[in-house]
């Protein structure tokens, strides 16, 4: 079994995982170095659904990004899914999954191929080395070029468009609003507000750093016991929105929660937190014509 409830992943110390464990979460296309060997995780079927592959053209090269959408004709509302550290592994395509089946066109770009594939490692200080190389600016790119690929599908309208994403992905939220416009909102599920991941990153600002900047309404959750989101952050986070009259954003901090419990393949999961977390991210969505 896995103990993970840190916003940066797993540390040696907490990998327990069996052969079986191992074998499971490679075969199953999940994050080796979080997978917990109870763990059930949630199953979307892709009926109704067209789910594909797709190269988007960033600034520096073509990177792959997953695509989950209605097969109902029409422009359907976006969302663009960032992934936590481990990359584009099958939790995250689960999660495009269902956030299609609740109507949106969702691209979830692998903001790490440069790198490596962190979800087929289990050393937490290799995943991290490519966690490090996704500076501020390639991360930026990489988002904007999701959103000019959605721009340019006949099935995608473009101009009702949020993102979301969980841990690493979460602080990308918070940092994606404040850079780029045309986004109506962001739901950040507990992402790091302060700490650079990526130390080589000279220009790296946090977003805590950035709340000035936020150019639409963004809901943060985070969980009370998160391990490596202290509620001394949120507090601040808070005090900063509210500082900078960003009344539109808020926080919501679920009661005993540790970090990653929507992540339903690690033993951190919540589901009634993950359930009340995912209910809320719908309604901020429609909330801000999303």
């Amino acid at each position: 079994m896995v103990t993970l409830t840190r916003p940066d992943g797993t540390r040696p110390q907490d990998l327990h995982l069996s052969r079986r464990g191992l074998t499971l979460a490679l075969t199953g296309g999940y994050a080796v170095a979080a997978w917990s060997a109870q763990a059930e995780p949630i199953k979307t079927s892709a009926d109704d659904l067209v789910q594909s592959m797709v190269q988007i053209k960033a600034a520096d090269r073509e990177i792959p990004a997953f695509v989950a959408r209605p097969i109902k004709a029409g422009k359907h509302p976006c969302v663009i899914l960032v992934s936590e550290i481990f990359g584009l592994h099958e939790y995250i395509r689960d999660t495009c999954r269902r956030l299609a089946k609740a109507g949106y066109v969702v691209i979830a770009p692998d903001y790490f191929v440069r790198a490596g594939d962190p979800s087929a490692i289990e050393d937490r200080a290799a995943i991290m080395k490519i966690v490090a190389t996704a500076t501020d600016a390639q991360m930026t790119g990489d988002t904007q070029a999701a959103v000019a690929w959605l721009k340019a599908q006949p099935f995608a309208d473009a101009k009702r468009l949020a993102i979301t994403g969980f841990c690493w992905g979460g602080a990308v939220v918070w940092e994606s609003i404040a850079r780029i416009p045309g986004f109506k909102c962001g739901v950040a599920w507990y992402g790091r507000l302060t700490g650079n991941m990526s130390p080589a990153d000279t220009g790296n600002r946090n977003p805590i750093d950035l709340v000035g900047d936020l150019k639409a309404p963004v809901l943060g959750l985070y969980g009370e016991k998160d391990q490596g989101i202290p509620l001394t952050d949120v507090d601040k986070m808070r005090e900063a929105l509210k500082a900078a009259g960003k009344t539109s954003s808020e926080i919501v901090v679920f009661p005993g929660a540790q970090h990653g419990f929507h992540a339903d393949y690690r033993p951190s999961y919540s589901k009634a937190d993950a359930e009340a977390g995912w209910a809320r991210m719908l309604a901020f969505f429609k909330q801000n014509g999303v």
